[in-house]
């Protein structure tokens, strides 16, 4: 396992398209996905021990972020060859286990996390309701374990802050997490 910090945030970048599929089969794009006030990617896997560590909290905090009017989506892109404990039967146990109230899709080509440019699981990138990158950070402090209940909330301030004003905060926290387990083709 590889730790990778994310890039800095590219602000007013464009969100990528997309057409990926979730379990029953239903396509999604950015513009099915979007909500009112913005969409938030999330690039995840479920053998990451950095997503496990924060996976009770994320599905809280999407709750209340999908409250505020921002989409959320979650993409795996791990080669699901070489971690097959990544593969579709899987993510729909964990999105079933965990109550995902949000799509989990699977992007078996990897092209998506490419264009995106996502680098590790948890990898995050927060879009306005122009669908324009605002934030591009962590979950929250952290790492292989959970941090303290009462440690600062940075995907959730900065993705509230961005459904009120359209705008993310400057400073940002880069993100860390496993390596995406790209193909090797």
């Amino acid at each position: 396992m590889v730790s990778t910090s994310t890039p800095v945030c590219d602000f007013g970048l464009a969100a990528p398209g997309f057409r990926l599929r979730d379990a029953d089969g239903r396509e999604h794009t950015p513009d099915t996905l979007r909500g009112s006030a913005g969409l938030l990617v999330m690039f995840i896997c479920n053998h990451c021990p950095y997503v496990q560590a924060i996976l009770p909290r994320l599905v809280v905090t999407v709750r209340e972020l999908q409250a505020l009017g921002i989409g959320v989506v979650a993409i795996m892109s791990n080669d699901i060859d070489q971690y097959p404990q990544d593969g579709p039967d899987a993510m729909q146990t964990l999105a079933r286990d965990k109550a995902f109230s949000f799509p989990y899709l699977l992007d078996a080509d990897q092209s998506v996390a490419r264009v995106f440019g996502a680098v590790c699981t948890p990898d995050f990138f927060g879009y306005n309701s122009a669908m324009q990158l605002q934030y591009r950070g962590r979950f929250d402090a952290s790492r292989k374990e959970a941090a303290p209940p009462d440690t600062p909330r940075d995907l959730f301030e900065a993705m509230r802050l961005v459904a009120l004003t359209g705008d993310g905060p400057r400073v940002q926290t880069p993100g860390i997490g496993c390596s995406i387990k790209w193909r090797q083709d």
